[in-house]
């Protein structure tokens, strides 16, 4: 994928109802799954009787952490945080969990998504004497909820009441001193989980996260849901469900990691079938097919396999380099693609090639690799992607304020054809997205705006 994305995180809780006080250690296995969606900075927060102790820094998780660190952050109750570069980046105290006090004791939060009313609400609770540390949406968020704690007789009631106030995506996991909380905004736009071990409940991001901590899923949390767990047990509130469901679709096409499932529908098998349509709308001879590792393996696999072209690996990607598009700046990007990937020869030299990936962005790094592909001998390149034309800005999770960098709202496919230096380009169908999420799920709703741009909710920004 070309392009950055923009507070797309992953967030993770336990909570040990058995006594055992090894959240931490809980939570670093799950954060450790959860890396893919998140890559500058990384915490964890534990409660200890109601004592919060936390650590958090820049880097990956590996880096963040060691055992010494880990026995350091005793407790029953955990809330982890992996967050990739935004527009703030470098600014270390927008790692998360986010840790408060607030006059009722401590709140802990970690936030997925991208709250668009963020600029309004910080202004007017400024206005009001309100003074915030860090530019992070979280900071926000915290502080509405513990507004409304005053007010109210629970924490969890809080966090019911100060969903309305908050337009966007969002999935929270909030740690009180005695209660672990989890929501999810009505919408449903950013995916989080709810699992079970024999000693803990669990929520996280994807469900990769609970398969890393051997926690069994129990269901995907509603949107609009708040959920409560406690030493009483598990408490659901649904005032905010609106019995709609508008999940981000490029969590399939992307976000998400292959062996997660998302609204029971399988990350693997969605893009898999993208390759099967790929193959049948945009078919064309050619004598391998290859993907763009790694996002656009899974897709590779599906458009060989209905296509009947054999597949094969024709890029070798260096797997100590990260995501490319969580480089902040151009350069960084182009630099980045220069060393995570390399052609194989022996895949490519004479060959016609189709070359299968996710999605394209600004297009920049399309044209390099397709270039890396020719040098390497290939006669033939013929690009495939795995989702239709980005066209529309996202204020949801994807960094795309405005359509200034995005190719296919200026372009179109034979104009990008030709700027890239493909032989061919073919994108799936706004169509083939409802079939790609599989037999029995064509009923499924999800938010493709960036695609269509048919937004689930108002959004108060020029879409220019």
């Amino acid at each position: 994928m070309t392009g950055k994305l923009r507070e797309e995180c992953g967030v993770f809780g336990v909570y040990n109802t058995g006594g055992h006080d090894d959240a931490a250690h809980i939570t670093y296995y799950g954060l450790y799954a959860l890396q893919h969606r998140g890559q500058e900075s990384c915490g964890i927060a534990v409660n200890n009787d109601g004592e919060i102790a936390y650590h958090k820094d820049t880097g990956l998780v590996p880096e963040v952490f060691n055992d010494k660190i880990l026995d350091r952050l005793k407790g029953t109750m955990g809330v982890g945080h992996v967050r990739y570069p935004a527009k703030d980046s470098g600014l270390r105290e927008n790692a998360q969990p986010l840790v408060t006090k607030y006059k009722k004791g401590n709140l802990t939060v970690a936030h997925n998504g991208s709250i668009v009313n963020v600029a309004d609400l910080r202004s007017k609770f400024e206005d009001s004497g309100a003074i915030f540390q860090t530019t992070s949406d979280s900071e926000v968020i915290a502080y509405i909820i513990a507004r409304e704690r005053i007010q109210c007789h629970s924490i969890e009631e809080a966090v019911a009441r100060s969903l309305p106030y908050l337009k966007g995506s969002y999935s929270l996991v909030v740690m009180s001193p005695r209660k672990l909380i989890a929501a999810r905004d009505p919408w449903g736009l950013r995916p989080l989980a709810f699992g079970k071990t024999d000693h803990s409940y669990i929520f996280a991001s994807e469900t990769c996260a609970l398969d890393a901590v051997d926690a069994e899923l129990i269901r995907d949390i509603k949107p609009g849901e708040v959920l409560c767990v406690d030493k009483d047990g598990v408490r659901s509130d649904e005032r905010q469900c609106k019995g709609q469901n508008k999940i981000c679709i490029f969590e399939y096409i992307y976000f998400a990691r292959p062996d997660s499932v998302i609204d029971n529908i399988s990350v693997y098998g969605t893009r898999r079938r993208a390759g099967n349509l790929l193959a049948e709308e945009c078919p064309v001879d050619a004598d391998v097919v290859m993907p763009v590792p790694d996002s656009g393996t899974d897709a590779a696999i599906g458009y060989a396999e209905k296509s009947g072209i054999p597949y094969g690996v024709g890029l070798i990607k260096n797997r100590y380099i990260g995501r490319t598009f969580i480089q902040p700046t151009q350069q960084q990007r182009v630099r980045a693609v220069k060393i995570k990937l390399n052609a194989l020869k022996e895949t490519v030299k004479g060959k016609r090639v189709i070359m299968v990936d996710d999605s394209v962005i600004r297009g920049t790094t399309s044209k390099r690799i397709v270039q890396t592909i020719r040098d390497a001998g290939a006669k033939e390149v013929h690009l495939r992607i795995g989702c239709p034309p980005f066209i529309y800005p996202c204020y949801f999770g994807t960094d795309i304020p405005s359509q200034k960098s995005l190719i296919s709202a200026f372009y179109n496919t034979d104009e990008i054809c030709k700027m890239i230096g493909a032989d061919s380009i073919g994108f799936l169908s706004i169509e083939g997205l409802t079939k790609m999420l599989g037999k029995g799920k064509e009923n499924c709703d999800f938010c493709a705006a960036c695609f269509t741009g048919k937004y689930p909710m108002e959004v108060p920004f020029n879409k220019k």
